[in-house]
């Protein structure tokens, strides 16, 4: 055998076997494999738009929170200053209830003391009457001479 020979055929079915790979294998190999190319870098695309994403949305629950916080705030200071006028407005009307009770304290201990003084007058005017009876010797009667005890209680009151 001629090394020529078996050289060249060799040469020829490596050319056939580079053109068959070149004609039918590396096309669909190059299509798969930028096909692939093309989904990974959609891929990565798309993990730096959600990365995007994510970090807005993070914004935007870190600025409802401090909103809520603010807004929480706002609402305890409401009720703190609600509070507050409820316990003023309880104080006032304790004051005032105070007052009022006092008021009627000291009317009835008016009353009383007039009710006292009118008592002792008519006591001391019985006092009276029996006294001057008996300094006179004989009897005056109360009923008789009415005008004459109120006038004498009047002015002893």
């Amino acid at each position: 055998m001629n090394i020529n020979a078996t050289l060249f055929a060799q040469m020829i079915v490596f050319a056939v076997l580079i053109w068959i790979t070149m004609k039918f294998i590396w096309p669909p190999l190059m299509k798969a494999m930028d096909e692939r190319a093309r989904r990974i870098g959609e891929g990565l695309a798309a993990a730096d738009r959600s990365r995007s994403e994510l970090e807005k949305a993070e914004e935007q629950v870190n600025a409802l929170v401090r909103d809520a916080r603010v807004k929480a705030n706002e609402i305890i200071d409401q009720a703190h200053a609600r509070a507050n006028q409820i316990i003023d407005a309880a104080k006032n009307e304790a004051v005032a209830e105070a007052g009022r009770q006092k008021a009627l304290a000291v009317a009835e201990i008016d009353v009383e003391a007039n009710r006292a003084r009118e008592a002792l007058r008519k006591q001391i005017s019985a006092l009276a009457v029996a006294g001057a009876s008996r300094l006179i010797q004989r009897e005056i009667d109360p009923n008789a001479h009415k005008a004459l005890l109120d006038e004498l209680a009047a002015e002893l009151g």
